[in-house]
């Protein structure tokens, strides 16, 4: 056989990439075993692919080429042909190293896992943030169909309340549907609250004067068309809107009185 033809024919190449079936590669094994030649020029390729892979690989390539000499059952002291100027397939080690480079890239893909779950993590926070408003969008929506048919009824009595005292520029309306027991406060007159204080709503019947709470509004400030409901099953002579501590008072407190409206008799 021609030793050199046979390691010019690239064979060698695909045993170390790989390549080869199964057959094939037992039937370089035992060439290796049997020419010396051909098992030193199956190591410098060997060689060569360690250093293309010195770059990205953080192994000993000592211990690389021990490894292969073991796996090869190669001894030191072994006779071997050297070979100055070897051909090799150097396609064949393109291949190879662009492989080295993809792999490299994965690696450091991987190795931003972290950062990817956290992008996740904002992907979906921010698809949770815009479920939610386009929830409250919806909430809105049907807010103003509300309104809409509360200002449409006939039957809603309408009370304009008036600014009181110091604070006659205020102004406020009261939209009350006696049948569902319910009360619509328009407060867009009244100006946002101070800091630790809420604005209480009360139904007062005239004689005796009784004022009863309706409630506070606590996310005055927040609500941006300041029209808010309230519970109201009372018969309602007049109602009134005074600022008080928050959480609200038992009684109105008289000098934060801010608005009073008389329901008219029809």
């Amino acid at each position: 056989m021609d030793i050199n033809a046979y390691i010019d024919s690239g064979v060698l190449e695909l045993y170390v990439a790989g390549t080869l079936s199964e057959k094939e590669n037992a039937e370089v094994y035992a060439m290796m075993q049997k020419h010396p030649e051909i098992l030193q020029e199956v190591l410098e390729i060997e060689s060569a692919v360690v250093k293309l892979t010195a770059a990205t690989s953080q192994q000993d390539t000592n211990r690389m080429l021990d490894a292969i000499k073991k796996a090869l059952q190669f001894k030191d002291d072994n006779k071997v042909i050297s070979i100055v100027k070897p051909k090799y397939n150097w396609l064949t080690y393109t291949g190879w190293a662009a492989s080295i480079v993809l792999g490299a890239g994965l690696l450091w893909t991987i190795n931003q896992n972290d950062g990817l779950k956290s992008d996740i993590q904002t992907v979906e926070t921010q698809q949770s943030q815009l479920e939610l408003q386009i929830e409250k969008s919806r909430d809105n929506l049907d807010e103003a169909e509300t309104l809409i048919a509360v200002l449409r009824d006939d039957n809603i009595t309408q009370v304009p309340l008036e600014g009181q005292g110091n604070f006659d520029g205020t102004y406020a309306k009261v939209y009350w549907d006696k049948d569902a027991e319910r009360v619509f406060i328009d407060a867009q007159g009244l100006p946002d609250p101070p800091r630790g204080k809420v604005y209480q709503v009360w139904s007062l019947t005239l004689s005796p004067l009784t004022p009863t709470s309706l409630g506070t509004i606590d996310q005055f400030a927040m609500d941006k068309n300041k029209i808010f409901e309230l519970n109201n099953p009372n018969q309602s002579e007049a109602f009134g809107i005074t600022l008080e501590p928050a959480g609200g008072s038992l009684t109105p407190t008289m000098e934060q009185l801010y608005t009073l409206g008389v329901v008219s008799v029809t």
